[in-house]
C-alpha cells in the first residue's frame, strides 16, 4: 500500500547494518525502496554513492561517534576545538552532497569526558558552554544550508551501550531545547527521540508542541528496550505522530530500534505504525 505522505520516513542505518541482519547498503536500499521510503541517515559517507545510485537521500547525517563529537562534545570548552573542527567537516561533507542535517550532542558531564572521576561539568556551565561552541559554527552552518541537530540522550538505562548514555549531560528535552533557543540560529535545531524523550521527561504530545519551535529531526523506537514499534511498548506512536502532522512538521522520522526479530518484519511495522 502506498504511503500517505503526511510523515517523511528515514531509516536508521547502524539499526540494521550492526543490529538485526546486518544489511548492506544495497539490500538497504532495496529495502528503503520497496516500503516507499526515500531516506536513510546515519551511514558512512562511503556509503553514500550507493544511496545516490538508488536514489535514497539521507536526512541526517552522523558526525564522530563514540568520541569527539558524542562524549567530547560542545559543553566542554576543553574539547571545543576537535568539535568544530570535525562537524565543519561534516557540515561541508553534507553540502556537497545534498544531506540537509548533522546530528550534535552535548556531550558527558565529566570534565574529562572519559573519566568520571574528574569531577563534573555543572549544568548551568554545560549549557554556556554549548552555546558558546555552538554559537562558532552556527554561521558556517547557514552558510552551507545545513541544520546541526542536539540530540537528547537518556541516562536511565545502563543495561546497553546504545539503549542509554550515563554520563551524558543532555538528558532534559527542556534543556537542550533551551540552549538551542540561546544559539538563536535557523540552523542548530533539536533532535526529538521519542524513545529518550518517554524515559527521561515523558507527556511526549505536550512537550512536542512545546518544543515545535526548535525541533529538526524526529527518532522512533520502543519503550521500553528500544526494540520493535509493536504491542510490547508503551508509546502511542500513531498519536504522536497525529500530532507532529497538525504541528506542521515537514521534517524526517528516522526509525532507530534495535530489532529483536526479523529486522524487515520490524521496519515494515514501524512505517505502517507511524504513516497516519
Amino acid at each position: 500500500m502506498p504511503l500517505k505522505g503526511n510523515i517523511n520516513h528515514s531509516i536508521v542505518y547502524w539499526c540494521f547494518n550492526v543490529a538485526g541482519d546486518k544489511w548492506d547498503m544495497e539490500r538497504m536500499c532495496e529495502v528503503a525502496k520497496g516500503l516507499g521510503v526515500k531516506s536513510i541517515e546515519l551511514s558512512d559517507p562511503d556509503t553514500w554513492p550507493t544511496m545516490a545510485k538508488h536514489g535514497i537521500t539521507s536526512a541526517i547525517a552522523m558526525n564522530g561517534m563514540p568520541g569527539a563529537p558524542f562524549m567530547k562534545g560542545f559543553n566542554n570548552p576543553r574539547y571545543h576545538e576537535e568539535v568544530i573542527s570535525r562537524t565543519t567537516r561534516t557540515i561541508d561533507l553534507c553540502a556537497d552532497n545534498k544531506i540537509p542535517a548533522v546530528i550534535g550532542f552535548t556531550g558527558y558531564k565529566f570534565r574529562d569526558a572519559e573519566d568520571p572521576t574528574s569531577g563534573e561539568i555543572t549544568l548551568d556551565e554545560g549549557a554556556d558552554n554549548c552555546v558558546q561552541g555552538l554559537k562558532q559554527i552556527a554561521a558556517h552552518a547557514e552558510k552551507k544550508g545545513v541544520t546541526i541537530c542536539l540530540e537528547h540522550l537518556n541516562t536511565r538505562d545502563d543495561t546497553h551501550p546504545m539503549k542509554g548514555h550515563p554520563g551524558y549531560q543532555g538528558d532534559d528535552v527542556d534543556y537542550v531545547a533551551n540552549i538551542v533557543r540561546r544559539v538563536g540560529s535557523p540552523r542548530v535545531k533539536l533532535l526529538f527521540d521519542l524513545y529518550h524523550v518517554q524515559i527521561m521527561n515523558g507527556d511526549l504530545i505536550r512537550r512536542l508542541e512545546q518544543c515545535k519551535d526548535v525541533i529538526g529531526h524526529i527518532h522512533t523506537a520502543g519503550n521500553p528496550g528500544r526494540g520493535e514499534l509493536d504491542e510490547n511498548q508503551e508509546i502511542a506512536f500513531p498519536a504522536t505522530m497525529r500530532k507532529l502532522v497538525s504541528m506542521g512538521y515537514t521534517g524526517s522520522v528516522g526509525h532507530e530500534f534495535i530489532p529483536t526479530r526479523d529486522p524487515l518484519a520490524g521496519l515494515r511495522q514501524a512505517v505502517s505504525v507511524c504513516d497516519v
